[in-house]
């Protein structure tokens, strides 16, 4: 097994790569850093920023990173996510009261001679002063505003630069609320909601343990940068379409310049994309700013004839445009740009509906999301990491993120949902009225916003911006926001409120409920809904000791399964109660995998049963950790996935054939504008034992956009107790497009499924083989059954030859289920890098599955042994009752 002590290596950050960068030489500036409590350095600014200054017992500082991660790193604390170590008494709540000054010292290069120098800041939490060479060049407030400081009389091309910086922690940090099984998760947020634009999350959520420090620290990149006499600020890019026709596109590009000099300055502006080229003639007076603006009527090139267009995922490919605008003076350059764009339209509503409803390029999407609640929980994001869990969302074919209360800020989120087209709903910086005050510093919101806007407006993926969770933000700053919205976004939807208007609505509910409550449909557009999902039997064991395996605990606690939204304290009662006594923690997961897979298909499956008719979207609460958890999650934190995630993969096919687990009927989901004509549609029923209780084939004709109803199932009379039913559509040529597979009691007792656990052992046939493929190593699996009987929920799982797990791993399927005689072809893909140079082991587990070993060149495939009930003592998972808090 893998532990997140050692899983950690992983999450060491280098510097963000910007998505605008200066085509000028950058220097990221990592190296160096030292960090020490402010209250321990009884020195001015002036002089910690002194070349002469002695750092006595300061730490080795991680930057970009906070506070806690350098003390971690330094190991003056344990790992926080591992079993209780965020516990006040390992970790102090002290963090969070006092400031910290960063040190570092920079070599300025030689070639920076001749021009302005910038210093800059991408993120800071909460307040900073910035000195350097003895000077204070500048403050920042609010962790998502940049800093950017003219340095250019204060230090010397090559000279070095002393940078010491100040950190402030957010004025009102709280009273930590703690996850535990007596008190369950607590209070969400609080007083910090004043301070507005921070991780108002750290304080303490249902979802994740109060951060000690809230995050302080220099938690994004710091970097030299340099321009001659002009820059160019803040570009802005629209395009448009003349939908429905998407043969042409308009594309108008904005940008300010800026006389950095006493002199009038004279140049050129520059622009190229593709194979378009454009320019203007500038000149700007002293210390001015002007905006310059291209456009089809004035600049022609810009109408352009058939686009690559950029669409969200399982609509088309992402096309993006390298635009570079530059500005040159004597055919030298005094500033340089590349950006990424995508020609793309995005429309919010339809003829006759009110409702929310999201249009690409005149093509209707229905929206299913997963809710972002913090990327993690000490902001430890390298950019590796994030593209692995973008691609999960991808993978699962979800088509949107919500960045809940602006939480997950940084220019790799938004550059990598641009590349795996996952559309943002994109959120500023205030949670529900009812999780603490309205914020009190409206100037400092305002500039975080703002900042915000201009940092990332160009990018395909934002679909539109949102004010507030669950509540509308106060008069003045709903107002202050709308002012924004007119001077800087021309084109997106501003929507005040994630729980209300145009049809859209929050509020839950978080716990896990049988399929049938799924289809209960409250609002046509649904930001939040959830049930708690449990990970693997690994990635538990990976998250905390071994004495807290087999008794529900604190540590349980601390990790979300407890009282609250989520009612983790009932949850192994009713997952017993449906499935059978739970023995051990091995079967509490084995049981857990079956409650997940159906809970998160029926979460996306109830909603598009009413395709477009009321239904435009359902977001899950949550799809993305922040912690290890047991609840609101399709991937551990360790990024191996759970059952959640091949449900919702196997529901959002965009053509899916599915059973109404309310209803009772048959079900054809067409979310595509052509009809599907001529297709076949198989139903076959088994009894527990594997026998065919019943056949029936459709012919199918459904319209685009729209649940097409094949009409109930009519069951035989005589059924087991607990039975399956399984749907294969195929189109008019004969090929397969959706295959599902459910498990149901009989309607007298729906929810009585314990007779799946006297199913029969099946043991399957496997065939592996690996192969090296570009950057990836693809790992093939196909699995036969040779028996009689249904094997259920079969799991794979990739590993290196001595038992560690391969993590991430991308399956095509995963949680399979195989009647009699069927097989099934499986591909996993990893880095090689993550093999290290091992042979690769498959292993497989299931509900009532093991397989038969074999192997191939490089790979082999066998039981995992541990995931196996009977290889674990009885325990029957009891919740502690003494040593509780």
């Amino acid at each position: 097994m893998i532990r997140l002590r050692s899983f950690f290596a992983l999450l060491l950050a280098a510097g963000l790569a910007p998505v605008i960068a200066s085509a000028q030489a950058l220097l990221t500036i990592t190296a160096g850093w030292e960090l020490q409590d402010a209250a321990k350095v009884p020195a001015t600014g002036a002089v910690v920023s002194s070349a002469v200054f002695k750092m006595d017992d300061w730490y080795k500082a991680t930057v970009p990173g906070t506070v806690l991660t350098t003390l971690v790193n330094n190991k003056v604390y344990p790992e926080p996510t591992y079993g209780e170590n965020e516990r006040p008494e390992i970790i102090p709540e002290s963090l969070n009261q006092t400031s910290y000054w960063y040190r570092t010292v920079v070599d300025v290069p030689v070639s920076y001679a001749g021009k302005h120098i910038w210093l800059n800041f991408d993120g800071i939490n909460y307040s900073a002063e910035v000195w350097i060479n003895g000077s204070q060049v500048g403050t920042m407030r609010g962790a998502f505003v940049r800093g950017r400081f003219d340095i250019s009389t204060i230090v010397k091309p090559g000279g070095k630069a002393v940078l010491a910086v100040l950190v402030t922690p957010e004025p009102h940090p709280g009273i930590a609320h703690e996850h535990t099984i007596k008190n369950g998760v607590g209070q969400n947020g609080g007083i910090s909601g004043l301070d507005g634009p921070t991780f108002l999350s750290t304080l303490g959520w249902d979802w994740l343990d109060a951060v000690r420090d809230r995050d302080t620290g220099i938690w994004q990149k710091v970097f030299l940068s340099t321009t001659g006499a002009v820059e160019i600020q803040d570009p802005l890019v629209t395009t448009d379409l003349p939908l429905p026709k998407t043969d042409s596109a308009d594309v108008t590009v904005q940008t300010t310049l800026k006389n950095l000099t006493d002199h009038a300055q004279k140049g050129v502006l520059k622009g190229t994309f593709g194979t378009i080229a454009f320019e203007m003639p500038v000149t700007l007076g002293p210390h001015s700013s002007q905006v310059v603006s291209f456009d089809p009527k004035t600049t022609p090139v810009l109408h352009i004839a058939n686009p690559k267009l950029w669409w969200p995922n399982g609509y088309g490919p992402q096309n993006l445009y390298k635009l570079r605008l530059r500005f040159e003076q004597m055919q030298k350059v005094s500033d340089e740009l590349d950006m990424s764009i995508g020609v793309r339209k995005i429309t919010y509503s339809v003829p006759d509906s009110e409702n929310l409803t999201i249009s690409v390029n005149g093509v209707q999407v229905f929206i299913r999301g997963g809710d972002w609640g913090l990327d993690e929980a000490m902001k430890r994001v390298p950019r590796e990491r994030l593209e692995a869990q973008i691609h999960l969302h991808q993978l699962a074919g979800l088509n949107m993120i919500r960045n809940w209360v602006g939480q997950s800020t940084s220019e790799d989120l938004y550059e990598l949902c641009d590349k795996y087209g996952i559309l943002l709903w994109d959120e500023f910086f205030q949670a529900n009225k009812n999780d603490g005050p309205d914020l009190d510093d409206i100037d400092t919101y305002v500039a975080n916003v703002r900042d915000k806007i201009l940092r990332f407006r160009n990018h395909a993926s934002i679909a539109l911006w949102c004010a507030r969770n669950e509540s509308y933000p106060p008069k003045d700053v709903d107002d202050a926001l709308k002012v924004l919205m007119t001077e800087l976004e021309p084109t997106r939807l501003y929507q005040a409120n994630s729980a209300e208007g145009r049809g859209v609505k929050s509020s839950g509910p978080y716990y896990w409920r049988e399929p049938r409550i799924f289809y209960k449909v409250d609002a046509p557009f649904k930001t939040e809904t959830g049930s708690v999902s449990v990970p693997t039997l690994e990635s538990v064991h990976g998250m905390m000791p071994e004495k807290d395996w087999e008794t529900i605990d604190d540590d349980w606690a601390q990790h979300d399964l407890a009282k609250g939204a989520q009612r983790g304290n009932l949850y192994p009662g009713v997952l017993a109660k449906r499935y059978g006594d739970i023995a051990n923690l091995a079967d509490f997961v084995r049981k857990a995998q079956l409650a997940n897979y159906e809970a998160f298909r029926a979460m996306y499956e109830g909603r598009e049963a009413q395709l477009f008719h009321p239904t435009t979207g359902v977001i899950t609460w949550m799809s993305h950790p922040a912690q290890p958890s047991f609840v609101w999650q399709l991937y551990h934190y360790d990024l191996e996935p759970n059952a959640s995630l091949f449900a919702v993969k196997k529901a959002t096919e965009q053509q899916h054939a599915m059973f109404n687990e309310a209803t009772g009927e048959v079900q054809v989901v067409n979310e595509l504008a052509e009809p599907i004509e001529g297709a076949k549609l198989k139903l076959t029923v088994y009894d527990l034992d594997g026998t065919v209780a019943k056949e029936h084939e459709y012919d199918v004709s459904a319209q685009g956009y729209a649940a097409t109803s094949l009409g109930a199932v009519e069951f035989p009379a005589r059924l087991s107790a607990v039975h399956f039913l399984k749907l294969e559509l195929q189109d008019a040529d004969g090929k397969l497009i959706s295959e599902n597979f459910y498990w149901r009691a009989l309607p007298e007792h729906p929810d009585d499924l314990t007779a799946l656990d006297t199913m029969e052992k099946v043991t399957l046939d496997a065939k592996v083989s690996r192969k090296l493929e570009v950057s990836k190593t693809l790992i093939t699996v196909t699995l036969h059954n040779p028996s009689k009987s249904i094997a259920l929920m079969a799991h794979l799982q990739l590993r290196r030859k001595s038992g560690e797990r391969v993590l991430p791993v991308f399956y095509s399927d995963n949680y399979i289920s195989l009647t009699p005689g069927e097989s099934r072809t499986i591909t996993m893909e990893a880095d090689p890098k993550q093999l290290k140079g091992e042979s690769a082991l498959v292993v497989l587990d299931g509900w009532n599955v093991e397989v038969e070993p074999a192997s191939g060149v490089g790979v082999a495939i066998e039981t995992n042994v541990d995931a196996e009930v009977g290889h674990w003592p009885v325990t029957g998972l009891p919740f502690a009752t003494t040593g509780l808090r």
